[in-house]
């Protein structure tokens, strides 16, 4: 993988996300799938789905790798983009692959992830970690991303009155 840039804050997040999104002209309605884990990745993925709602894919997201869950991500007026708890029938073109899944303890492994991508065929494959989570598990032996969005976060200033 080339390295492109290197960006900064959330919006060095976002804008990549969004413009590699557009240079595969999507059309209204293709479909955008997340698999993360619940709580910790739901966030990310929320906030990935409003930098892109305006190119209109349908977004989904998958709790770790467990299809029979997946849910429909939907734009809430006056909140952003929400996992809505429909169910969702899959039939991505883009796999977005969060880095919380290589995390330690999660049950997933790297090679049910080469199988899902194997599964789904022809898709594009996004990862999206934090702190070299995909580096630190082994995942990049593995995995071949057509586009990787690895984020850190460092320092982090706490403060607070006792």
């Amino acid at each position: 993988m080339t390295r492109k840039e290197t960006y900064t804050s959330v919006p060095g997040i976002l804008r990549p996300f969004k413009e590699y999104l557009q240079t595969l002209q999507l059309k209204d309605g293709d479909q955008i799938v997340y698999y993360g884990c619940v709580g910790t990745c739901t966030p990310f993925i929320e906030l990935l789905a409003v930098a892109i709602r305006g190119l209109h894919p349908e977004q989904v997201f998958v709790p770790l790798l467990d299809e029979t869950n997946a849910k429909k991500i939907i734009n809430v007026d006056d909140i952003g983009m929400q996992v809505s708890g429909g169910p969702a029938r899959l039939n991505p073109k883009v796999l977005v692959i969060m880095g919380g899944l290589a995390m330690p303890n999660v049950p997933i492994k790297k090679g049910d992830v080469k199988a899902l991508i194997r599964r789904h065929g022809n898709v594009k494959v996004i990862g999206v970690c934090f702190m070299s989570m995909f580096a630190k598990a082994g995942w990049l032996d593995t995995i071949s991303f057509d586009m990787m969005i690895d984020a850190t976060i460092d320092p982090v200033t706490v403060t607070w009155d006792v």
